[in-house]
């Protein structure tokens, strides 16, 4: 006696929306449902990028002008200071005893000028009454002159004894921020050491160097309306324009690379001088770009990286891939990170890694 298997059973149109539903809840996905992109090089030119540092446009080392001992510090690095604001007080007990001095000459000064003046006129009154002779009258005349010319000799005297008083207090050019204060309290000042160095943070640029035959690669797009990138550790990058970037017209001539400058946004916090920063370019005239996955497709675990690649059956697998930069993105456009080996051309990667790793 053999056995004979049922016949087959056939789900009706309920029973498979059921099934589809449990499948659904369980967590599992259709391979059909996964999202993907196929991999393919950036539409836009390769960039190329080149190191740079933070300046800024005004910074200030400020420095004494006369000697003198350091008996007052009033800021310190870190301090915001206002235009004018005093910095350094130097010593300047000599100074202005020389002024007390200068000032006393002039009054003295003065005081013989008004006995000439006094002279004068007397010798203009015996000299219509012809008591004198023209001779005597001169003579009168010349001591008044002499007189007069000795005020202003004192006065201007007394007037450099004066502004020179005021070069032992050392003030701020304009407001800015102390960056360095490289004298102590007791240190002998000396014209042209440095007492204190201010920067203005509201006017900040990056000078980038790069290899000369990168420059003229690049020739033919600074100046023009194509697109850069200025990037800043913790500020992600800040799009510019080409035509912003303004190209120094030296070369170095023992390392043969050229410095390339571009202003900051004013108001950007967390920007300092002396940070490192980067400057990218489009590299118009350079080698074809890598291909380039969205940042969103990149998986992390552990020391693995990678990506889920679809394949001929629209089914996920996971690749391990190496990466490499993240290109510059245009505003409101999702971040690509290049792919430097693991991946091809025309290759379709999903865009959501944790719906396909529950594809079964």
């Amino acid at each position: 006696m053999h056995y004979a298997p049922p016949p087959p059973r056939f789900l009706s149109r309920t029973g498979l929306a059921l099934a589809t539903a449990l499948l659904a809840g369980s967590g599992l996905a259709f391979a059909a449902d996964i999202a993907a992109v196929r991999v393919q090089a950036p539409a836009h030119a390769a960039w190329a990028s080149a190191d740079a540092v933070v300046e800024a446009v005004r910074d200030t080392t400020v420095a004494s002008q006369v000697p003198g001992a350091v008996v007052q510090l009033l800021v310190r690095a870190g301090d915001r200071v206002q235009a004018g604001q005093a910095l350094v007080h130097l010593d300047a007990q000599a100074a202005q005893q020389n002024t007390a001095a200068s000032v006393a000459q002039a009054e003295a000064a003065r005081t013989h000028a008004r006995i000439a003046e006094k002279e004068l006129a007397r010798q203009r009154q015996l000299f219509a009454k012809q008591y004198i002779s023209q001779a005597g009258l001169e003579r009168a005349q010349a001591q008044y002159d002499a007189a007069q010319a000795q005020v202003r000799a004192a006065q201007a005297q007394a007037q450099a004894a004066s502004a020179q008083s005021g070069f032992y207090v050392v003030r701020a050019p304009y407001a800015g921020v102390v960056s360095e204060v490289p004298v102590a309290l007791g240190d002998m000042a000396a014209p042209g050491r440095p007492l204190v160095r201010v920067y203005d943070p509201r006017a900040l640029r990056i000078t980038a160097t790069t290899s000369q035959a990168l420059v003229q690669a690049l020739a033919q797009n600074l100046g023009t309306a194509g697109q850069a990138a200025i990037e800043l550790p913790g500020t992600g990058r800040i799009a510019i324009e080409a035509r912003q970037i303004q190209r120094l017209p030296t070369v170095d001539s023992a390392t043969h690379t050229m410095q390339l400058r571009a202003d900051l946004p004013a108001g950007l916090e967390g920007a300092a001088p002396g940070m490192f920063a980067r400057l990218w370019l489009p590299g118009a005239g350079m080698a074809a770009a890598l291909p380039a996955v969205p940042a969103s497709a990149v998986v992390r675990r552990a020391e693995m990286t990678g990506v889920y690649v679809l394949d001929a059956q629209n089914h996920p697998r996971l690749r391990q891939v190496r990466l490499g930069r993240t290109l510059p993105a245009a505003e409101g456009a999702a971040p690509q990170i290049e792919v430097l080996s693991g991946l091809r051309d025309g290759e379709r990667v999903a865009l959501d890694p944790q719906a396909a790793a529950q594809v079964r």
